[in-house]
């Protein structure tokens, strides 16, 4: 089996944000400099990045919340190498993927980083090892070794026994935990999930959301999740939030939007007042 680090299963809380730092061992995996990201519709241009900085240790867990439209999962795909922003540059390990040749970028998607979609994307009519072990596959690792590792990552994820079950007779909790294997299968050091519980039920939501902090401390990942359900993202180590293409702590975003709506309320009070 997979060799896993120590940690509590039953209270798996992660270290607070204040100990990811270099000085403490925390060494940066990736660091975004002035992100931008435009894209036309019509006449208008949108904006769902804008001058975006950011920047995450390595074993850290950060979650992305904002509303739907504002730009997430663009966030993400552009630190996959899925999509190019318009401007700005991405370090990874302190190497611009500006800078990288196709075939290192296409290097750096299938091995250095895991990808989790709200959707999982499996074939249905494959086994689920046949599934997890499909980023191997096209790496050219030879097929006995390929599925060997897949049912090592379907023990992972609670799924031990189930190999060649299809995936499409799976439920769509199950589904999501093959997607999860897939997505660690190539041992990557970056996991991220857009909406990876988006399309589950509440109790699913957390059986899965649990599953990858334990995943993310046992195998001492660095990880982004985008999600819309807060009391989720506030087990993370930070818990930003993204909106009209900026990226803030949620307490600096309540803080705004609580301003906004005072300045809001203090211009109705003081607006005169039509006389019947």
């Amino acid at each position: 089996m997979l060799q896993q680090a120590n940690f509590d299963a039953n209270n798996p809380a992660p270290p607070s944000a204040a100990n990811f730092s270099p000085a403490n061992g925390y060494a940066e995996l990736l660091r975004v400099e002035g992100l931008r990201k435009t894209f036309r519709s019509g006449s208008a241009e949108i904006t769902p990045l804008d001058n975006i900085n950011f920047s995450i240790a390595r074993e850290e867990m950060v979650a992305i919340v904002g509303p739907s439209g504002a730009g997430k999962s663009t966030f993400l795909h552009s630190l996959a190498a899925l999509d190019t922003p318009t401007s700005g540059t991405i370090y990874f390990e302190r190497n611009s993927l500006e800078a990288l040749a196709e075939h290192e970028l296409a290097e750096y998607r299938n091995h250095s980083v895991g990808f989790v979609w709200q959707r999982h994307h499996l074939l249905p009519d494959f086994t689920s090892a046949e599934n997890v072990a499909m980023p191997l596959l096209i790496s050219g690792v030879a097929r006995e070794t390929a599925l060997r590792s897949a049912g090592e990552w379907l023990g992972e994820v609670g799924l031990g026994g189930r190999d060649n079950q299809r995936a499409g007779e799976l439920s769509g909790g199950e589904q999501q935990r093959v997607a999860i294997a897939r997505a660690l299968v190539n041992r990557p050091k970056l996991l991220l999930a857009d909406e990876p519980t988006g399309d589950l039920d509440e109790r699913n939501a957390e059986l899965i959301f649990d599953l990858m902090r334990r995943l993310h401390l046992a195998h001492r990942l660095t990880s982004i999740l985008a999600t819309h359900n807060l009391s989720l993202a506030q087990r993370a180590n930070r818990v930003l939030h993204l909106e009209h293409g900026r990226l803030t702590q949620v307490e600096e975003a309540a803080a705004t939007r609580s301003q906004s709506g005072a300045q809001a309320a203090e211009a109705g009070a003081n607006a005169p007042k039509e006389r019947g």
